[in-house]
């Protein structure tokens, strides 16, 4: 098993020996904009690193929504950040599985995340394999509750969608974690990253706000347990002054 942290964007591969990683995140333009993402100027230093790279999108998409303002350029950036992450040679591009209003049905943003898959096969697919989050709010979110995002691994799964397993996100969303790697696997039949966050908020919360390992609400034993099972890279998107020490102790505890 590899583990690493979210990094800065500017000098990933500073940040990441500087934390002792093998795994980084980061983005690749503003997480709170729509513009394209720019050429990287570590691209081919990231491409021959032994470093495995994840690439998270902006937070401003929502593929489910069925607002065309929103949900039109969010397809049109999930492919440029799919893109632009293959050319610094990540393995996904992170996703979040975003919601419908609360006046919408569900069934409908499903559709959308369908549609998205559909059209992008009939380019030829994107770039790098697009990893859908589970999410820590809203009534109507595609991935906060398991029921949910069974129904929507009805729609996108044949498409060769991929997960990510964010643990602050299900904890905030009243899922349980122990256990919880094989409940994904149930549904989704892949775990392809896992983001190892502490929470700073009690179960069921419905806040994502993360914490340093042991520093917050989540047993450690339980955030280790996650690790052991679910067979996949682990990211730390805890805060950065704690992130080596975080990296440590999963070094430590975990069997893999």
């Amino acid at each position: 098993m590899r583990i690493g942290a979210h990094v800065r964007d500017d000098d990933p591969i500073t940040a990441a020996a500087e934390r002792g990683a093998e795994v980084v995140q980061f983005f690749l333009s503003d997480p709170q904009g729509w513009k394209a993402p720019k050429p990287h100027p570590q691209a081919a230093e990231l491409r021959d690193s032994d470093l495995e790279v994840f690439i998270h999108s902006p937070y401003v998409i929502n593929v489910a929504s069925l607002n065309n303002r929103i949900r039109i350029p969010s397809r049109k950036s999930v492919a440029q950040q799919a893109k632009a992450a293959a050319e610094v040679g990540a393995r996904g591009l992170v996703v979040h599985g975003g919601h419908v209003t609360k006046d919408d049905d569900p069934a409908e943003g499903i559709a959308n995340w369908r549609k998205l898959f559909e059209r992008q096969a009939d380019e030829g697919g994107f770039a790098v394999p697009v990893l859908i989050e589970n999410t820590a709010g809203g009534a109507n979110a595609m991935a906060r509750r398991f029921d949910m995002l069974s129904r929507l691994w009805d729609a996108v799964g044949e498409f060769g969608a991929g997960f990510c397993l964010d643990t602050c996100h299900a904890h905030a969303a009243g899922e349980d974690l122990p256990g919880i790697a094989e409940r994904v696997r149930s549904i989704t039949g892949r775990i392809d990253l896992v983001h190892l966050n502490d929470s700073r908020d009690a179960f069921g919360s419905s806040r994502d706000r993360h914490a340093n390992i042991g520093a917050g609400e989540i047993d450690p034993d339980v955030l280790v347990a996650v690790c052991d099972t679910a067979d996949a890279p682990v990211v730390v998107e805890t805060p950065g002054d704690g992130q080596a020490d975080d990296i440590g102790y999963l070094r430590d505890k975990v069997r893999g």
